[in-house]
């Protein structure tokens, strides 16, 4: 729900209920013969006295709890009549976007803060090969056309040749508004002041988050271990997958989005689908829980 200065309603957990003292997004459960958007706007009749009019589906979120399992089906708000009032007597605020972040919330409701505010997509890059200036210009091709986050990876390039490559790249991204994070290299993501990007087999040779706090840390994850340990390190995102297979790797394990969604229960972290996918898997991501879509060859721009 978003009030005319697009700032978003939180209510509070009133004491005696789980999680108790935490900030979440209104709603309720449903019964068994109610749909969600009925479910909701009983929900919202009953808690802040309003009639609502519901409005797209903005994300599902699996979620696996010690004591219990739930699916968190999220809609957003078209419009509503009414005083709206807590009518349970839990405390309301309306948020700014950029501020969600500062409260803390359960495990459920935290990827719902990510699809509000981080991007729907996650470029990683291809080799360079030879050609250092068609590179970059493709780079900028595909921050023209809307990128916001980016994985700087190129994994046979010379390490003096990547080092200006990236380089130049950040600052392509820094003018466009686009997040940058490198492949692996924490001391290269100090020196250009951008974030990084870990395999997952460094998760388990970290002890602590390699970054600051205001430089972005993700990892790559193919399973429960994975995930738990990127939980643990601090990282703000993570990349989950294969989910489909690929031309690279056409007879490679795949999670398929049931594999994706239960893995995806077991941590509140934002998680990008990757594998064999692009931007028309985008509904389907969200769906399953899923922040968005991860790629190489559907958001990097054709010659």
């Amino acid at each position: 729900m978003r009030d005319a200065r697009g700032r978003i309603l939180l209510a509070r957990r009133t004491q005696g209920r789980d999680l108790a003292g935490l900030w979440e997004f209104p709603g309720g459960k449903h019964e068994p013969e109610e749909t969600p958007a009925a479910a909701l706007r009983r929900e919202l009749r009953e808690e802040l006295g309003i009639e609502a009019e519901v409005g797209d589906a903005l994300i599902r979120v699996p979620q696996a709890y010690p004591h219990k399992r739930l699916r968190l089906d999220v809609y957003a708000i078209r419009a509503w009549k009414g005083p709206l009032r807590g009518l349970e007597g839990q405390a309301l605020a309306w948020v700014p976007v950029h501020k969600l972040a500062d409260y803390p919330m359960p495990p459920a409701d935290i990827p719902v803060v990510a699809a509000l505010t981080q991007p729907a997509y996650y470029l990683v890059t291809p080799s360079p090969g030879d050609d250092d200036t068609a590179w970059l210009s493709a780079f900028e091709r595909a921050l023209d056309g809307g990128i916001r986050r980016v994985q700087l990876r190129a994994p046979d390039c010379a390490p003096d040749r990547w080092r200006r490559l990236a380089s130049q790249a950040a600052a392509l991204a820094d003018r466009a508004g686009a997040q940058v994070l490198v492949n692996a290299d924490p001391e290269l993501a100090r020196q250009l002041g951008v974030g990084v990007h870990l395999r997952a087999a460094q998760l388990s040779q970290l002890r602590t988050r390699p970054l600051a706090a205001d430089l972005p840390v993700a990892a790559s994850c193919h399973d429960a271990d994975d995930l738990a340990a990127a939980q643990a390190l601090g990282c703000d995102f993570a990349v989950l997958g294969t989910v489909a297979p690929t031309p690279s790797h056409p007879q490679g394990p795949v999670l398929g989005w049931s594999g994706f969604e239960s893995l995806r229960e077991q941590v509140s972290l934002p998680l990008y689908a990757i594998g064999g996918l692009g931007p028309d898997d985008f509904a389907t991501a969200r769906h399953h829980g899923g922040q968005g879509i991860a790629a190489i060859r559907a958001f990097w721009p054709a010659d």
